[in-house]
């Protein structure tokens, strides 16, 4: 009998009630398909980097508003290069996703998110925190060649998820500890993967560059649009009226 009254205790006590659908839930399955009708699609991008937002502004886009995640950027044992940049996008883009679910402004909006992952064979150099950590970097980027991952992930207004990785070639000339130093000193490392910024100082650290300039940077240009085309995001709309403010 006790253990009867236990269980019946135990069901009434379950917290596990269905939860309220969130309003970008609803918003997907209305008529609209997730968009308001009428009104230009809205585009929240999951960071707060000034460089993802100056390259989106170079192709006319002006996110409608920040999400930045807080999720950990910390590698998980044995993890890729690839793996990591892939999952850290998605994660950032999900949580970005959440953060909007319920605003009444943006709940329907696209979600953009990158992670952009520096590698050295499957050695993958994190963010230094410390001098000591940006100068290893640099000692083990000079002279050599390494790879830049970028992952983005997309999620459409009715919760697709869309995600794609570009890998960069770049080749460093031999350094020496004058230019480290010089660069440790102007902390232009700080928050950069690698422990560099090729659209700064570092620029003339470069030989060689095979593949995409804007992913060194932090968001492959071309793919980012090309993913926002592909999903009815209209790239061009900013683009013509640019051209309706041109007084010629």
């Amino acid at each position: 009998m006790t253990t009867t009254r236990g269980g019946v205790f135990s069901a009434l006590s379950r917290t596990d009630s269905p939860r309220r659908e969130t309003l970008r839930a609803e918003l997907a399955r209305s008529k609209a398909g997730g968009r308001r009708a009428g009104l230009k699609p809205k585009l929240v991008l999951a960071s707060a980097s000034p460089r993802r937002l100056t390259l989106l502004s170079q192709a006319g886009i002006e996110p409608d508003a920040l999400r930045p995640s807080s999720a950990d950027e910390t590698p998980n044992k044995g993890e890729m290069p690839r793996a990591l940049a892939t999952r850290l996008a998605r994660t950032k883009a999900l949580d970005g996703r959440d953060a909007i679910a319920n605003d009444k402004d943006i709940a329907d909006a696209y979600v953009l998110a990158a992670d952009t992952v520096v590698a050295v064979g499957r050695r993958i150099l994190v963010k230094p925190r410390f001098v000591e950590e940006a100068y290893a970097a640099l000692r083990l980027l000079s002279g050599r060649s390494h790879r830049v991952l970028t992952a983005l992930c997309l999620v459409t207004p009715d919760d697709r998820v869309r995600l794609k990785i570009v890998d960069t070639r770049v080749r460093f000339k031999r350094l020496s500890a004058e230019e480290i130093e010089a660069y440790i000193a102007s902390r232009e490392w700080r928050g950069k993967a690698g422990g560099y910024a090729v659209q700064g100082l570092a620029g003339c650290f470069v030989q060689k560059i095979s593949g995409s300039y804007t992913n060194v940077v932090g968001l492959p240009l071309t793919e980012a649009v090309s993913m926002l085309m592909g999903e009815g995001f209209p790239i061009h709309f900013n683009w013509l009226k640019l051209a309706d403010m041109d007084p010629e």
